[in-house]
C-alpha cells in the first residue's frame, strides 16, 4: 500500500470504477464469441426464442448457446423473459452488434482482444527486454483487418471519402493510383472497379495479403489493378503517381518519417496524398475524454507499437496523434495539410496532404 494517505471513499469509488472495466472486458470476449460464431447474426434475425432455437437455428450446441446466453444476458445485452424462456436481441442492441449494421457493427471491435491475447507472454517478454513482436506472430491479424476495413471502405470510400478529397473527377478522367500498406486491397480493388480509367497499385509487405487482393482482384475481373509483396520503406523513386493512398498503414511502419519520404517522392506534381489514421492528439492529457482512448492504446502496446518495435523502428504506436502526424508530413514536404473527420469514422482522421 501507497505511504500516502488513502481517501476511503475515493478508493470505494475506484473499486467501482475498475469492476465495471473487468466486467466490460468479460462482455467484449462473450461478444467475440458471438460474433465469430454467428450467434449475434442469428439473434438479430429472430424473434424471442429460447436457447434450443437459438442453437438449432446457429447450427450450435445448446449447453454452450445457453450459457453465453446467459452472460449476455447478466451484461444487458441480451434480454430474457423469465416466464417463457425466451432470448432476443432489441434492435437498438442489433444495430451496433450484427452484420447487418454494416459499418456501425461495433462487434468487430472485440475480436482484437483474444487475437492479441495470444501473444501477450512475447509483448510482456519485450516490456523485461526491449525489442518487439514481430508482424508474424499474429496469427488472424490480417483477416481481422480485411473484415474491419472492408466495413468502413464499403461504406464510405466511395461515398464519402473519395469526394471529401476532391479527386473523382480526376479518377473518372483516368489517373495513377497507390495505396501503400494496402493489406488485402479492397481499396484499390473497390476503386479500380469504380473508376476503370484510372491505373491502381498495391503495396504491402505481408504476402498473404497481396495473395488476397490479387484473389479479389482477380474474382473482379479487374485489368486495371497491380499488387506487389515490398516493404514501403523501400519504395523505388520517380514520380509515378498522381493519388496515393495510405490507410490505417503509417503508424505501424519501422520508419514512418522514410515512408512518407518516399510517397512525397512517388506523387507527381499537382498529386494529393490521402492519410487515413487513427483520431487522437500527441497528448494523453487531451486524449482523456476520447470514448475509444483506452481501446486505441491498448491495441497500440500489443500490436502497433510493438510491431514497429520489432523491426529496430520508432515505434510511433496508435495514439500518435495529430501533432506528430503534421509535424512528419510537414518534414516530408508536403506544406499543406487539411485534417478532416468522415461522417460514420468515428476512429480515424483523414489528413488531405499536397506536396510543397
Amino acid at each position: 500500500m501507497s505511504n500516502q494517505e488513502m481517501d476511503a471513499a475515493r478508493a470505494r469509488e475506484f473499486a467501482g470504477h475498475f469492476l465495471g472495466l473487468m466486467n466490460g472486458a468479460a462482455i467484449a470476449q462473450l461478444t467475440s464469441i458471438g460474433h465469430q460464431t454467428g450467434l449475434l447474426d442469428t439473434l438479430g434475425r429472430l424473434k424471442p426464442s429460447t436457447s434450443v432455437q437459438i442453437a438449432r437455428a446457429a447450427g450450435l450446441n445448446e449447453r454452450y448457446v445457453r450459457e453465453w446466453l446467459n452472460g449476455m444476458v447478466v451484461g444487458r445485452i441480451v434480454e430474457y423473459a423469465a416466464r417463457t424462456g425466451r432470448y432476443s436481441l432489441p434492435a437498438e442492441h442489433a444495430a451496433c452488434l450484427t452484420r447487418a449494421a454494416g459499418l456501425k457493427n461495433m462487434a468487430t471491435m472485440s475480436l482484437f482482444f483474444p487475437m492479441l491475447g495470444t501473444v501477450e507472454p512475447r509483448v510482456i517478454k519485450s516490456f523485461r527486454q526491449g525489442g518487439g513482436v514481430p508482424y508474424s506472430a499474429y496469427r488472424g491479424f490480417q483477416k481481422l483487418m480485411a473484415e474491419r476495413s472492408a466495413q468502413r471502405q464499403d461504406h464510405l470510400l466511395l461515398s464519402k471519402t473519395l469526394p471529401a478529397v476532391g479527386i473523382v473527377d480526376r479518377l473518372k478522367r483516368g489517373i495513377d493510383v497507390a495505396d501503400i500498406g494496402c493489406g488485402s486491397g479492397h481499396a484499390i480493388n473497390l476503386m479500380a472497379a469504380a473508376f476503370p480509367n484510372s491505373r491502381f497499385t498495391g503495396y504491402d509487405f505481408a504476402a498473404d495479403g497481396i495473395r488476397a487482393a490479387r484473389a479479389e482482384s482477380r474474382r473482379l475481373k479487374a485489368r486495371n489493378t497491380r499488387f506487389e509483396v515490398m516493404d514501403t520503406a523501400q519504395l523505388p523513386d520517380g514520380r509515378r503517381f498522381d493519388f496515393v493512398t495510405a490507410f490505417d498503414a503509417i503508424h505501424d511502419q519501422a520508419e514512418p518519417r522514410r515512408v512518407l519520404a518516399n510517397i512525397s517522392r512517388l506523387l507527381r506534381d499537382g498529386g494529393l496524398f490521402l492519410m487515413v489514421d487513427t483520431a487522437g492528439t500527441s497528448r494523453v492529457e487531451n486524449d482523456m475524454d476520447d470514448p475509444l482512448a483506452i481501446f486505441k492504446y491498448t491495441v497500440s502496446v500489443m500490436h502497433c507499437m510493438t510491431v514497429s518495435l520489432a523491426l529496430g523502428g520508432e515505434g510511433l504506436g496508435t495514439m500518435w496523434g495529430k501533432e506528430k502526424a503534421l509535424e512528419l508530413l510537414k518534414e516530408a514536404g508536403f506544406g499543406k495539410v487539411a485534417v478532416q473527420q468522415i461522417e460514420g469514422d468515428v476512429l480515424n482522421s483523414y489528413y488531405i496532404a499536397r506536396k510543397k
